[in-house]
C-alpha cells in the first residue's frame, strides 16, 4: 500500500487556533469548532489525522491518473 504520512506536527495556540504543519510549512490553522474537532480526533493516529484534515494525503488513484493518455508524457 502506502507510506504513513509523516512530516506533520500541530501548535495549539492560546487562543484556541490551532496550525497544522508539514515539513515545517503552514499546511492548515484551524479556529473555534473545527479546531475543537480536530483536537478531539488527533489522538487517534497523529499523522493520519494531520494529513486527512489538510487534504494532504495519497487518495489511492495516482498510479490510474499516471496511465490516463491525457497524463502521458
Amino acid at each position: 500500500m502506502g507510506e504513513a504520512a509523516q512530516g506533520f506536527r500541530y501548535v495549539e495556540r492560546a487562543d484556541g487556533t490551532v496550525v497544522i504543519t508539514h515539513h515545517g510549512r503552514v499546511a492548515g490553522t484551524l479556529r473555534g469548532g473545527r479546531a475543537a474537532q480536530f483536537l478531539a480526533e488527533v489522538g487517534d493516529d497523529p499523522q493520519l489525522t494531520m494529513a486527512r484534515w489538510t487534504g494532504n494525503y495519497r487518495r489511492g488513484n495516482e498510479r490510474t491518473a499516471r496511465q490516463h493518455p491525457r497524463n502521458r508524457g
